[in-house]
């Protein structure tokens, strides 16, 4: 059986390719219809778990509704691609006047008018449809994100619950500068060597503000509930170095927590490694080729000796405190600093280089490291992306990564315990060899 709505219907033929465009056999009817039957079991197992407590007629849908509503949707768009797109608008607004009726009953009946099922019923017909009409993939993916934000409700609820006013003002605030004032800049270097450039420093700070805020939005939402190793991914995206001190104080205070803080550390540190590939990859992406490997092999040494901190460490004690002394990445306040700290770098890094040459961005990169890794690595893709040497930028970044990760040792010793300095520093050292020897080999 062939169906071919391209000679049908040219006006609702897509530009792109498509399962409009091509033929479609039956067994791609069948995989496609069983996508959406997929989709719609995922999605109903979901709200039907949710509502398990609920008698059986109050429940508005559960597993064979949301099953049979994906179906629609699937079938209602392959009728669509037979005949006319209408079938499908039909099929949806017949849906949404259903779901009107029933959240009208709901109301009457003083239950609880959430919309959720509701806005999931319409979600799983539209996904049914799209398996049909769309690319697979996307539309699978879209379904498990779905189910996902579905389980999340009480973490959700619980994460709003403790966000500050303060915090949502910084968000909503630093948004509205970066999609208003952004565009507004000027893309021109000014200063000595042209050196600030408003348009990309502005745009510098949006990127690592915003993934800061992605590791700092997952140490509020998990805190220490989920566990020091967790904290340490999340705090090696939002500040590992402010997630080092975090530990260690918090090791100091608890001595129990010693082995598992010592892990935590180590894991924030081996993000760091990662968080850097990131930042070239979106500054200079010629960078990711010489980088990729040391940064992978410190990474992986890193996760390695963290693992096997924990599994040494015998009992697990539990964190019950909410994880602080980390700053919001997303304040003005915050955000201002890091881009004035990025200028004072390039600053520096113009004037060392152009006193002692290469020696002098060497020397640069070093300083940077002892406070602040970021500032350095976009200082660094911004001077390649020039007429800085691809090599030269490779190692400046190394280095100041080496420092950074030295630094992170000695806080373990000074703010922490010895015995968590002990295990941190041997992990940094060992660390630091590997990435040393992976850069040796691999030039």
């Amino acid at each position: 059986m062939i169906v071919n709505a391209t000679r049908q219907h040219a006006l609702w033929r897509p530009q792109s390719k498509s399962i409009i465009m091509a033929a479609m056999d039956e067994t791609q009817i069948f995989a496609r219809l069983g996508l959406a039957l997929a989709i719609g079991l995922l999605l109903g197992l979901e709200r039907g778990w949710h509502g398990r407590q609920q008698s059986e007629g109050a429940r508005i849908a559960g597993i064979r509704t949301f099953a049979l509503t994906a179906l629609l949707g699937g079938v209602a768009a392959w009728l669509s691609a037979l005949t006319s797109p209408v079938v499908l608008a039909v099929g949806l607004a017949a849906l949404g006047i259903l779901l009107a009726v029933s959240y009208y009953g709901q109301v009457k009946g003083d239950q609880d008018i959430g919309l959720t099922t509701e806005i999931a019923l319409l979600l799983t017909f539209a996904l049914g449809a799209a398996s049909v009409l769309g690319e697979m993939a996307p539309v699978a993916a879209s379904a498990v994100v779905a189910a996902f934000l579905l389980t999340m409700k009480a973490r959700l609820h619980s994460f709003v619950a403790r966000i500050d006013r303060l915090e949502l003002d910084a968000v909503v605030k630093l948004g509205l500068i970066s999609v208003v004032v952004l565009p507004l800049l000027p893309d021109q270097g000014f200063g000595p060597g042209g050196t600030f450039n408003p348009y990309q420093l502005w745009w510098a700070v949006v990127v690592v503000a915003g993934l800061s805020f992605l590791g700092y939005l997952g140490i509020r939402l998990a805190g220490a509930g989920l566990g020091i190793l967790m904290t340490g991914f999340f705090g090696g995206l939002a500040s590992s170095t402010s997630t080092s001190l975090v530990l260690a104080r918090m090791a100091r205070e608890r001595p129990a927590l010693v082995p598992v803080a010592a892990a935590g550390i180590v894991v924030a540190g081996a993000i760091t490694f990662l968080r850097i590939l990131v930042l070239v990859g979106v500054f200079e992406p010629a960078l990711l080729a010489p980088l990729a490997l040391p940064m992978a092999v410190m990474a992986a040494t890193g996760l390695i000796g963290a693992a096997l901190i924990y599994l040494l460490s015998g009992d697990k004690p539990a964190a019950e405190d909410e994880v602080k002394g980390i700053s919001n990445p997303l304040e003005l306040k915050t955000a201002l600093l890091f881009g004035a700290a990025l200028s004072v770098v390039l600053l520096g890094v113009y004037y060392l280089r152009a006193w002692l040459g290469t020696a002098g961005v060497y020397a640069a990169a070093a300083l940077s490291g002892l406070t602040d890794v970021d500032a350095l690595t976009i200082s660094m893709a911004r001077l390649v992306s020039q007429d800085l040497a691809l090599e030269t930028g490779m190692l400046a970044i190394f280095i100041a990564v080496s420092v950074n990760t030295v630094v992170k040792g000695v806080i373990a010793f000074v703010a922490g315990t010895v015995g968590l300095g002990l295990r941190v520093g041997s992990v940094y050292v060992t660390v630091l060899a590997a990435g040393a020897a992976s850069l040796w080999f691999g030039a």
